[in-house]
């Protein structure tokens, strides 16, 4: 019996293990949309690339600072030589060798014996070099280091408008998730009604008061809703799946959306509803664009510094490891470089030119893209009075359409109207529905262009 509750016991504390471990790994996230943007600011795929990008540029400035800055290289070299080359200096009087008293010429010749060949190398050597250099003044360098820096701003500049339109792309899935959340269950409400009218069309029918006709036309009235009702829902199934993406997480991961879509449409109406406020220099797009003209600038002071020469110095500084009996080689050097360019057959003038060029359209491009960006302005912020608009006038229909079907039910069930006017009334109300709906989604995704485009977040 112990035995037995023991192994009771194992399996229920397994049991609760498993059950908080999966509640861990199937955690609810529950997200606003302002939690759901910030969330994709962490995780998406797309900015952590973009933010890689900044980080990359940083290395790239250092690449660029580094080639200013001292070197210090070493080099070792070994070497075998098969044949060593040899230098002897002939015959040599070998005063030692001469007899004492008085000399003949006979004792002068014989005194005279070849030196010794003297080796010019080593059969076995290794050098080490050490060399130390440094740029000294370089008119290319100097607009380089510039230039670096702005296109760091200009990574960064892409990095804030990535994270814009991922707060805007979030927000515009997110509302239409809800929208197609609140549509499928409208329609679901609407099916509920449709099928107590066909419950009760079925019973009359029974009992004579109507004709078949009227029975199956509410059941295909009914059919028709069903088939909205899944279309609905898979499309909301994809949305989540589209939000899940840009969210950065699995598409198992459960993902609960906290805001309403009552709320999101009273919290945007009075914003944009008066004329809001645009400063064209403060939009991303046109800073990147300024940044470009910047860079186009420092292309062209690039190219004219060629004209400039370039100083750099140098120490070096030499070891062997088995010297010759005559090593003519220098231990230490140091030098200053000079290089200038004097001929290029009209090369510099022609990059020049290009230069100029380049810089030209970049102004050109800069005033496109300010003309663009205040127009994509105006047309945002018309198309969201005329969402606007929209959806007030499709509500009011909807509204409409639903009383004048829910009376027309009341009548015939009195024998009052006809099956053809409760079939055309139920189809207008379903149209003002899908009407009103579309006008939601028109009017939020407006609002989340107007808060990229303002940078309302």
């Amino acid at each position: 019996m112990n035995f037995e509750r023991k192994y009771f016991l194992s399996f229920i504390l397994l049991g609760l293990f498993i059950n908080i471990y999966g509640q861990d790994n199937k955690a609810i996230l529950k997200l606003s949309i302002p939690d759901a943007q910030a969330y994709a600011l962490q995780y998406n795929r797309t900015v952590q690339s973009a933010r890689i990008d900044v980080k990359s540029m940083d290395k790239l400035i250092w690449q660029t600072v580094a080639t200013g800055l001292p070197q210090l290289s070493f080099a070792a070299n070994y070497q075998h030589q098969f044949v060593i080359p040899q230098l002897s200096f002939g015959p040599v009087l070998d005063i030692n060798s001469l007899p004492d008293g008085v000399l003949n010429k006979s004792d002068l010749v014989n005194a005279y014996m070849n030196s010794p060949p003297i080796s010019l190398g080593v059969r076995n050597n290794t050098t080490f070099d050490f060399t130390v250099s440094q740029l000294i003044f370089s008119g290319e360098y100097i607009v380089g280091l510039q230039a670096s820096r702005v296109v760091k701003e200009v990574t960064e500049k892409a990095l804030v408008k990535t994270e814009d339109q991922t707060k805007e792309s979030v927000a515009t899935t997110y509302y239409l998730v809800l929208v197609l959340g609140e549509n499928a269950r409208l329609l679901r409400e609407g099916l509920k009604s449709t099928e107590q009218t066909y419950n009760d069309l079925v019973k009359m029918n029974q009992e004579g008061f109507n004709e078949d006709t009227d029975v199956d036309q509410m059941k295909i009235s009914r059919s028709n809703i069903q088939i909205l009702i899944t279309s609905v829902e898979a499309q909301k199934e994809i949305s989540m799946k589209l939000l899940k993406f840009q969210l950065g997480v699995s598409f198992d991961q459960i993902v609960l959306l906290t805001d309403s879509l009552p709320g999101i449409i009273n919290q945007g109406n009075i914003q944009y509803l008066a004329s809001p406020e645009y400063n064209v220099k403060n939009s991303i797009d046109y800073m990147m664009i300024n940044d470009q003209e910047k860079i186009s600038t420092l292309m062209l002071k690039r190219q004219q510094s060629k004209y400039l020469p370039t100083i750099s110095g140098f120490y070096r500084h030499q070891e062997q490891t088995n010297k010759p009996a005559f090593n003519f080689a220098v231990k230490d050097i140091a030098g200053v470089t000079l290089s200038l360019p004097i001929l290029t057959s009209g090369l510099r003038n022609a990059t020049i030119g290009q230069a100029k060029f380049d810089l030209y359209k970049s102004r050109l491009n800069k005033e496109i893209v300010e003309q663009g960006l205040i127009m994509e302005f105006e047309s945002a912020k018309s198309n969201y009075q005329t969402a606007y608009s929209n959806f007030t006038t499709n509500k009011e229909s909807m509204d409409l359409s639903k009383k004048v079907y829910d009376k027309t039910v009341i009548k015939y069930k009195e024998g009052v109207s006809t099956s053809f006017e409760l079939t055309q009334n139920q189809a207008q109300y379903l149209t003002t529905e899908g009407n009103y709906f579309t006008s939601i989604l028109s009017l939020l995704n407006a609002k989340a262009k107007l808060d990229r485009l303002l940078g309302s977040h």
